[in-house]
């Protein structure tokens, strides 16, 4: 699911002065960091939309050819996204560490086990949708962190952060359904990634009804986080403007 106004690297801020351990090495860690994710997002975003605009391929919003072009950004600056809940269980960033699981959790299993896993999907309209929307929020993300970690954030950023999800995570869990409904007949017919009885195991699972299920979770999960994130909007721009993550 799309990302939430994610707590990340950047909120050791204001806390790492005031805990024990390498708080100046953690700092710079968490900076370069921030840094190459942001730029390999914004590459990812570069490559998306010169393959759009560009319009090769492309049939009723539809680019074939798409995921090869951005493959390799793709998936390295998603996958990287995992050392976030590494980040919350070492400390060096204070956050909930289920939450951030969750969070990171998500947009992986989408990208390595929808768009990577069931290659059909390439040629339906959620892929530019997730790649565009996944790639502003991330350079908007990423970008705000890194130069929180620096404490000088300008406005613009901040505005940024805060009203963009507006139609970003809508055009982001579109594109998301739309990629795995277009998934569950061909997970189902195939048996990919599911478990049968009888094994050696003795257990089993099935890939099918989880993602029925994740798509179910959508439901009630969409509006409560989408009115979380207009709350943080009022909280961050409504009067005066908090140089803070939350």
């Amino acid at each position: 699911m799309a990302d939430v106004q994610k707590t990340s690297s950047s909120r050791s801020v204001s806390s790492s002065t005031k805990t024990k351990g390498p708080g100046v090495v953690a700092k710079g860690y968490l900076l370069l960091y921030n840094v190459l994710l942001c730029l390999g997002w914004g590459y990812t975003l570069l490559q998306t939309l010169t393959h759009v605009t560009e319009g090769k391929d492309h049939k009723w919003l539809t680019y074939p050819t798409l995921y090869s072009h951005v493959k390799p950004y793709l998936l390295v600056s998603q996958s990287a996204a995992i050392l976030e809940v590494v980040h919350v269980a070492i400390g060096i960033v204070p956050s909930s560490l289920i939450l951030t699981f969750f969070q990171v959790a998500s947009r992986q299993l989408v990208l390595w086990g929808v768009v990577h896993g069931v290659p059909v999907v390439h040629i339906e309209p959620g892929l530019p949708m997730i790649l565009i929307a996944w790639s502003i929020t991330e350079v908007i993300r990423y970008a705000f962190y890194a130069l929180s970690l620096l404490g000088s954030v300008p406005h613009f950023l901040i505005w940024c952060r805060y009203t963009f999800f507006f139609i970003l995570y809508p055009l982001g869990v579109c594109g998301e359904l739309n990629l795995i409904f277009t998934a569950l007949p061909i997970v189902r017919a195939s048996g990919m990634y599911s478990l049968r009885m009888p094994n050696e195991y003795n257990w089993s699972f099935d890939y099918y009804y989880f993602l029925v299920l994740i798509v179910i979770m959508y439901i009630p999960i969409f509006p409560q986080l989408y009115g979380h994130m207009i709350s943080q909007r009022k909280k961050n721009l409504g009067g005066t403007v908090k140089m803070k993550t939350e």
